[in-house]
């Protein structure tokens, strides 16, 4: 009797252990040093601002003639969300080379750095350089569309096609918002939790859907966020907004000397500063089915291939479709 009494005290003990394990919370550093990614991830050791950085990145080396792909993230991404477009790349021979930018990811998160689409577009320069990658796609999405296209008018003789896959920035913000100081998104990144991160994009990216897939892309917020830097991670995500704010790239798209393919997810809505619009200012933000056609019109060279129905991240929500229109993006030449 005593022993099957010690029995049941065991095995009640031994669940309530499990369940505990299974409901702890999540928790990353800074640099996400637990956190895997599907690629081995290297390291690129750099000077920016007087300081020494390190620049977390995968490579995948093409086979034959074929270019490589860089694959430039967006703000509330790293390198990890471009695995299956970096797959599905090198089983057509492409090179891929998905870097974390500086302030993001598993790269440096440097407290003082002055953020720029110019410093994070030549940090990139460096890295493929050190590579010896010569003539690179450039692809980009969200913030990282931004970040591709000032690239592309830094580096233009360097830039084989470039790419823009649902771009944040295809409207100059502060003509409808007011200008906030870092100090406003500090405060805002502070008030994070997993929920509100996961009401925020089940809202805004997959129009109210979700799943398993689009969840673990929240995983490394949440873990940061309830990690020991999460009050350097609140910090460097604030100052990652301003140069969104006050960096406008769709000013020059008139000046792109390479062959750009525009690839919109025509439901997508995303509009930073919608909340702290200017007074009297009836201009709907971020309205890509619209947004689309007015940016391939000021580009020289430029292709438009939209996806009905589908929000901000199509490589993420339809992977088929997305296919389709990288093949037409990465067939697009010049003048054409």
């Amino acid at each position: 009797m005593l022993f099957r009494i010690l029995l049941v005290c065991t095995l009640t003990l031994f669940s309530s252990s499990t369940l505990f394990a299974k409901a702890a919370p999540l928790s990353f550093d800074a640099e996400l040093s637990n956190y895997n990614y599907d690629f081995p991830v290297k390291f690129f050791t750099l000077s920016s601002q007087n300081m020494s950085l390190k620049m977390a990145y995968s490579y995948l080396k093409p086979n034959g003639n074929k270019p490589t792909v860089v694959l430039l993230h967006g703000k509330n991404f790293n390198a990890h969300y471009w695995t299956s477009t970096a797959k599905y790349l090198q089983s057509k021979g492409y090179g891929v080379l998905i870097p974390d930018q500086i302030g993001f990811g598993k790269s440096s998160k440097p407290k003082d750095y002055q953020f720029s689409f110019a410093a994070l577009a030549n940090n990139t320069q460096q890295l493929i350089a050190s590579l010896n990658i010569k003539q690179p796609i450039v692809l980009g999405h969200s913030m990282g569309g931004m970040l591709a296209s000032r690239y592309s008018l830094m580096f233009p003789t360097q830039v084989n096609q470039l790419i823009l896959l649902n771009p944040i920035g295809l409207e100059n913000y502060l003509n409808y918002v007011q200008y906030k100081d870092t100090d406003f998104f500090f405060k805002n990144e502070l008030k994070k939790t997993p929920e509100r991160v996961i009401a925020y994009q089940k809202k805004n990216y997959y129009d109210g859907k979700w799943n398993d897939k689009y969840e673990q892309l929240t995983h490394f917020i949440s873990g940061q966020l309830q990690g020991p830097d999460h009050e350097l991670i609140a910090w460097v995500n604030a100052k990652t907004y301003d140069m969104i704010f006050t960096q406008p790239v769709i000013t020059e798209f008139n000046k792109f000397k390479m062959p750009v393919s525009l690839i919109i997810g025509t439901r997508d809505r995303t509009g930073p500063g919608r909340n702290w619009k200017k007074e009297n200012i009836k201009y709907e933000l971020g309205r890509y089915d619209e947004l689309g056609k007015a940016a391939a019109d000021k580009i020289p060279q430029s292709q438009l291939i939209e996806l009905e129905d589908i929000g901000h991240l199509p490589h993420i929500e339809d992977f088929d479709r997305f296919k389709g229109a990288l093949d037409k993006a990465l067939s697009f030449k010049a003048n054409e």
